[in-house]
């Protein structure tokens, strides 16, 4: 029995500025995983994917991350996706800055 689909975001780094930024249900990448189309279809999350690849020109290295419903919208399941979420760690900047970090 194949297990359960869980819900899904579309994940990728920003072309120019190596960013983590996350698909948005109006095809937009936002720096904010909050703002990320919960995916919850498996067939739609792959047609998403799909899609997002195609963007070669604005973003690299497209991927499903597992996601769940929080208070804000989308929020990481695994530290990676947490991680990202913050910036890059090597110094506060970008996403460190900006914004308070998602948990």
């Amino acid at each position: 029995m194949p297990p359960r689909f869980t819900p899904k975001v579309v994940t990728a780094n920003a072309l120019l500025d190596g960013d983590a930024v996350w698909l948005t249900e109006d095809d937009h990448w936002s720096p904010l995983m909050s703002r990320a189309e919960l995916i919850t279809d498996e067939a739609h999350a792959d047609l998403r994917l799909l899609q997002a690849k195609a963007r070669a020109s604005e973003i690299a290295g497209a991927y499903l991350a597992d996601a769940r419903l929080g208070a804000d919208g989308p929020e990481p399941v695994h530290f990676r996706e947490a991680f990202r979420t913050r910036g890059p760690s090597n110094y506060p900047h970008g996403k460190q800055v900006e914004t308070p970090p998602q948990t």
